[in-house]
């Protein structure tokens, strides 16, 4: 595995001139941001050795590298998932390419459920902490020594001066954030109503299928992560209402102007 991971890498640095110093993984109907990027070089994922294909509606499947708020990144444009039926070693396979590339920060998005009673359909949210129910972790198996330790510290998965200087330029941008947990679970299905208030009980803020894997394997090898999710629908008793994944993408596409000034800003904050 890390001689594919370094086999990718060296291909992509044949491909570039600049190293990228800032990674950003762009979730359903949010690979708008990539319009911000002064782009130096765009792949297919089909194009990159040992990546994996993005398969969802909403992913565009591209490696993008180029210039954002100042900082040199490479963004991907879609990403992978569990359900997709690929191993947690491919979901997270670009993270751990990223950081052979030579990034120094991680940015997430994702668009996901609302358990919260306060929260609404659109809101940002800023992830604090996350709870793992996809029954896996992408640390199974025999540790990488050249990545990480094989027992990671989780108690900032969340890099904390990231979320304080995220919640100054919403202030300063007249943005209203949402602050919170992330329950990931594997999908595809959208949670039942017993579903939705378990995520709750047990302590999340917001329900999606994806995000904490990639922040456990960037936390493995020592990144810090940002990660900010658009409610896309609610799970909250009396709300509940049949979700189909186009109206995920249109909400996500909605919000998505707030999320990249954020974005934008944070990257070049650092």
């Amino acid at each position: 595995m890390l001689q594919e991971i370094n086999n990718t890498a060296d291909f992509l640095r044949s491909k570039i001139q600049n190293q990228p110093s800032v990674g950003i993984v762009l979730g359903s109907g949010l690979g708008g941001l990539v319009d911000k990027i002064e782009a130096e070089l765009e792949l297919d994922y089909s194009d990159i050795p040992n990546f994996p294909i993005s398969t969802v509606e909403g992913h565009a499947g591209k490696l993008i590298f180029g210039k954002l708020g100042g900082k040199n990144v490479v963004a991907m444009q879609g990403r992978f998932h569990f359900y997709e039926g690929y191993g947690m070693n491919k979901v997270v396979f670009p993270i751990r390419v990223m950081k052979q590339l030579g990034i120094k920060h991680l940015l997430l998005s994702n668009a996901c459920g609302g358990v919260n009673e306060t929260y609404e359909i659109g809101d940002l949210m800023i992830i604090n902490d996350h709870i793992n129910l996809f029954g896996d972790n992408p640390l199974m198996g025999s540790n990488i020594d050249e990545l990480g330790t094989r027992f990671p510290d989780m108690s900032e998965a969340y890099d904390k001066s990231m979320i304080a200087e995220a919640h100054k330029i919403a202030t300063q941008n007249d943005i209203k954030v949402q602050e919170g947990v992330y329950a990931g679970v594997s999908g595809p299905c959208l949670e039942t109503p017993a579903e939705y208030k378990y995520v709750r009980v047990i302590g999340a803020d917001v329900v999606g299928m994806s995000t904490v894997p990639e922040v456990i394997a960037a936390r493995h090898m020592g990144i810090p992560c940002f990660a900010c999710s658009i409610i896309s629908d609610l799970g909250v008793e009396g709300k509940i209402v049949e979700v189909t994944h186009t109206d995920v993408q249109e909400v996500a596409n909605n919000a998505e102007p707030l999320m990249t000034t954020i974005f934008t800003e944070l990257i070049r904050s650092l």
